[in-house]
């Protein structure tokens, strides 16, 4: 049964900082995944995989909802461009406890495109103000937008500062740029995440020009050393596939970018904090591998990384007892 869609309610989370956040990736940042990633750090944002409002409006709304307790501070992400829509699926993100509701205005995909969600809408800047100003005269709770420098055909800066100009004016107040452009026609969604060259300095004239805004910098950020210049020049940072790949830079994050004084947690303590989690999914009649998937990248950097990789991704799918090559591969992390 869908979710009723509620009046509009007062927050009740303090709205969450965004000096750090991972980004919402298609097929990674699941419940699963973004459990795992808040043992790392307590502090940093995390992100839904992008959810479109036919999804949420006609589809099984508690699924994509559903999120662990421990996720905060959590935004869910949408995708779509009718505002009516959009204010909908804000008051079920508000409803299910989301710290902020993210609208997707960065992916470059045909499939999106074709339903008017994404890096098209760029071109539509009227519009994204439209769905903007919807959400946010319907809930409570923050509500940001995610895009990219420019499309092809409209990629000067004066278009880029028209486009964040007639969204603020609609009460955005956080602004999250990947500095790239998107190619609409010609490029995979993969291609348009390495091959248009990164502007950092196209992000941070933007921020020049709009100081009132906050603008978290998205796109190519692999270090944690990265991080402190780049926070230097911006409000926040965000990374997207090497949080995932190298996920245990995470575990620093909490002390180098948010100043805690709690001490680092180490690998094995990770993994020993996870295993509650996992019995509580096979319990539940879930699958081991729709948590494992994701902590692949937990072993990297040390001798027995590949042995933990195969445990995890091969040798885990042939065992009768699957949770004992889970704790096999767990005993590699001893120490670590």
């Amino acid at each position: 049964m869908p979710l009723e869609l509620a009046s509009k309610p007062q927050a009740t989370r303090p709205e969450p900082s965004r000096r750090f956040s991972v980004a919402p990736m298609m097929d990674w940042t699941d419940r699963h995944c973004r459990y795992f990633l808040r043992l790392l750090s307590r502090h940093t944002l995390l992100y839904t995989e992008m959810v479109t409002t036919g999804a949420l409006l006609h589809g099984d709304a508690q699924r994509f909802l559903r999120h662990d307790e421990a996720e905060h501070p959590l935004a869910l992400q949408l995708g779509g461009s009718v505002p009516g829509d959009l204010a909908g699926c804000a008051r079920l993100a508000e409803g299910a406890g989301y710290d902020e509701v993210n609208l997707n205005v960065g992916c470059p995909s045909d499939r999106v495109q074709n339903n008017m969600i994404g890096a098209c809408l760029m071109g539509h800047p009227g519009l994204v103000a439209d769905c903007v100003k919807a959400m946010r005269d319907a809930v409570g709770i923050a509500v940001t937008v995610k895009h990219r420098i420019g499309i092809n055909g409209r990629d000067s800066y004066a278009e880029l500062c028209d486009f964040v100009g007639q969204v603020r004016d609609a009460g955005c107040r956080s602004f999250t740029v990947h500095a790239r452009i998107a190619i609409l026609e010609g490029l995979s969604p993969k291609e348009n995440r390495d091959i248009p060259p990164l502007r950092y300095d196209v992000a941070a004239q933007l921020k020049a020009d709009f100081p009132d805004l906050e603008i978290v910098l998205n796109g190519g950020i692999k270090t944690l050393e990265e991080c402190e210049q780049h926070l230097q020049t911006f409000d926040g940072v965000m990374l997207g596939r090497e949080a995932y790949h190298n996920p245990y830079l995470l575990a620093e994050v909490d002390q180098r970018v948010f100043g805690s004084s709690a001490p680092v947690i180490s690998r094995a303590e990770t993994i020993a904090r996870l295993r509650p989690y996992i019995v509580a999914h096979l319990q539940s009649g879930g699958a081991l591998h729709h948590v494992t998937r994701h902590i692949l990248g937990l072993g990297q950097g040390f001798a027995g990384a590949r042995r933990f990789r195969q445990l995890l991704s091969s040798d885990i799918h042939k065992h009768p007892e699957p949770l004992a090559v889970f704790d096999q591969a767990a005993e590699l992390l001893q120490g670590r």
